[in-house]
């Protein structure tokens, strides 16, 4: 664009300003951003690079400032709003720590260690029951066992692998 365009296009947004402003304010419906377009495109004269001749300074600084407008509107749909961003930044992250992590494998050790030591029958009901979620009565059936018994050996187990675990 040669400067002689770019003064006469400066010179004709600054004095049909409020006439672009009404006709953008009635196309993006604010008046308050068909302002700010105005300046910004005021400011991209510049920078702009055109070859052609400009027909219509009134049409091509229209179409400049309403090309802006919709660059605007459109960045502002990609920023988060304020409180989004806050919202962000105070997600807690319920995945365990390093410490966390270092104190369960302790405990799956020492549980294993107390499992260990059980009589085989006490280890396989608390197998049983509490690690493939299998109903007592069923427990008693497999092993030919009473419904007490394997009540009370299962009763006894969790204490044992509880005092274990220092609970």
């Amino acid at each position: 664009m040669s400067d002689a365009t770019r003064t006469m296009l400066r010179s004709f947004l600054a004095a049909r300003y409020d006439d672009l402003k009404l006709r953008l304010s009635r196309r993006l419906g604010s008046a308050e951003l068909a302002g700010d377009a105005l300046q910004d495109t005021y400011l991209r004269l510049g920078r702009a690079e055109v070859t052609e001749a400009v027909q219509s300074p009134a049409a091509y600084l229209f179409r400049m400032a309403f090309n802006v407008a919709i660059d605007r509107q459109r960045a502002e749909k990609r920023r988060l709003a304020r409180n989004e961003v806050q919202d962000l930044l105070h997600i807690v992250d319920d995945a365990p720590g390093p410490g966390q992590i270092t104190e369960a494998r302790f405990e799956i050790e020492v549980l294993e260690k107390a499992i260990a030591e059980l009589t085989p029958r006490r280890r396989v009901i608390l197998l049983a029951a509490r690690l493939q979620g299998m109903p007592q009565r069923e427990i008693a059936s497999r092993l030919g066992v009473s419904l007490r018994l394997v009540e009370k050996e299962l009763r006894i187990a969790q204490e044992h692998c509880a005092l274990k675990l220092g609970k």
